[in-house]
């Protein structure tokens, strides 16, 4: 009893230490650890205060991998602090501080709010087309090609997805397009190139964000493999500088390949790669750019949770 006494001791002493100096995901981590409730009970106080959450969200919060940004999301971090036994606005100061520190770390990237705004976005758009958060598909493999136009746009994309599925009855994947600030996403194109056909297409032009359904031609069984290839057509926003894909979940190889029209190379490259929205950017390394294919590109053998991308510089 002594034992668990002095843990608890000790949960709650840190508990004070990352509440006063944040940031906000770790917080939120030690004040469930302190308080010894599973994520399930969370979510079942935070119901029982007309806050609906759902436990993946809960945890991305405690992992940094997302932040809450909506008003219903705000809402239901006022009440955590409330089931969590914390002072008032501990846990939203935390909020306001994480995001400007991440302002001050990535000058010229995409801001931690667009970054965030982006992944709700996203979330509501799939739930639209009834897509789950895996869609009952393991990724093997994914290349994509980028291609930076002669206005140092982005023109477009190709991805080839090679995938396997963990359930039966599987007939279509829901991609995802990101456009550079200033998109219109309602003049993108989406083509099916392989194996697939395109289906329902939803965009959200706050965020640039384009969501397509793509349908297969035959229903997957568990533990089916199968490789489809698609393209997005964009072109609609100004000058490109950098390209970000993010994981919810690890996978397999992902290859991102970036090609430059030939009036529009370059000074430098490099590649980097994020533990989470909220993280600093890491693993920066220099690329050397193809002189007679004007590309660059980065491997990564086993994806993990997080974000990886390219940037250049212009002259």
């Amino acid at each position: 009893m002594r034992h668990g006494t002095q843990h608890a001791d000790v949960a709650i002493a840190e508990l004070d230490t990352v509440l006063r100096g944040g940031p906000f995901h770790v917080a939120l981590r030690a004040a469930i650890a302190a308080r010894g409730l599973p994520l399930q009970r969370v979510q079942h106080h935070l119901s029982r205060h007309g806050v609906k959450v759902g436990v993946t969200s809960l945890s991305y919060w405690q992992q940094g991998a997302r932040r809450p940004q909506r008003p219903e999301s705000l809402r239901a971090v006022r009440a955590l602090e409330e089931i969590l036994q914390l002072p008032d606005e501990s846990l939203i100061r935390l909020l306001a501080e994480t995001e400007q520190g991440s302002a001050v770390r990535r000058p010229g990237a995409r801001s931690y709010r667009s970054l965030v705004e982006a992944s709700d976005v996203v979330d509501r758009l799939q739930a639209e087309l009834g897509w789950s958060l895996d869609g009952g598909l393991h990724t093997l493999g994914h290349h994509e090609r980028v291609r930076i136009g002669a206005r140092r746009e982005l023109a477009g994309r190709e991805s080839q997805h090679i995938v396997r599925a963990h359930r039966d009855g599987i007939d279509r994947f829901v991609a995802v397009h990101h456009g550079d600030p200033g998109c219109a996403p309602q003049h993108m194109s989406v083509h099916a190139l392989e194996n697939c056909r395109t289906g329902r297409v939803r965009s959200d032009q706050e965020t640039g964000l384009l969501v397509a359904e793509l349908l297969f031609d035959t229903q997957l069984r568990s533990g089916d493999t199968f490789l489809f290839r698609y393209a997005v057509e964009d072109g609609t926003a100004g000058v490109s500088r950098e390209y970000v894909r993010g994981f919810g979940f690890p996978g397999g190889q992902y290859t991102l390949q970036v090609h430059f029209a030939a009036g529009a190379l370059p000074a430098r490259c490099q590649r980097f790669a994020q533990h989470s929205a909220a993280a600093p950017r890491s693993g920066r390394q220099n690329l050397p750019l193809s002189g007679l294919h004007r590309s660059v590109h980065l491997v990564e053998p086993r994806v993990r949770p997080g974000l990886l991308g390219i940037g250049w510089d212009w002259d």
